[in-house]
């Protein structure tokens, strides 16, 4: 009798690798689910580590010249989480995409749980994603996917 896991695999809604020369040439891989964000680094010795979605505060979007020429960008998430506080998506493609689908996301997940963004911050601050518009679909690996660009 087949052995059954113990934790259903949830769906991989996005994912991408660190990028060098804007190419997939690194073993830092990075996840997106319904519920978090997953970083897997290494080859020999694999580090896994993750954030829930919801506990994103803020993010960042830094593109430098080189990134730019080899048309990708570095995300940078803030959260309250203990052990990862600062997660950096490193030169991934569709910088600015994955920040608006990620805020979409973490926008979905608070409302799921019941969760604002002042909750976070003793009640008195901004929402994390309270000050930006949203884009429309998820980035994909293929770049079909569908952007609001009304309002940037």
């Amino acid at each position: 009798m087949p052995k059954k896991p113990i934790v259903e695999k949830e769906e991989i809604i996005w994912k991408d690798r660190k990028r060098f020369l804007g190419l997939p040439l690194s073993f830092t891989r990075y996840y997106v689910s319904n519920e978090r964000l997953i970083l897997k680094q290494g080859f020999f010795k694999t580090i896994t580590e993750e954030i829930l979605i919801f506990r994103i505060m803020d993010i960042k979007l830094t593109r430098k010249f080189g990134q730019k020429i080899c048309g990708v960008g570095t995300v940078t998430l803030l959260s309250t989480d203990k052990t990862q506080p600062k997660f950096d998506l490193v030169n991934i493609k569709h910088p600015d995409d994955v920040r608006r689908f990620l805020s979409k996301q973490i926008d979905q997940q608070r409302k799921e749980r019941g969760i604002a963004g002042a909750e976070f911050l003793g009640g008195g601050g901004r929402g994390a994603h309270a000050h930006g518009q949203h884009g429309g679909g998820m980035p994909g690996n293929g770049g079909n996917y569908d952007v609001d660009t009304t309002n940037q």
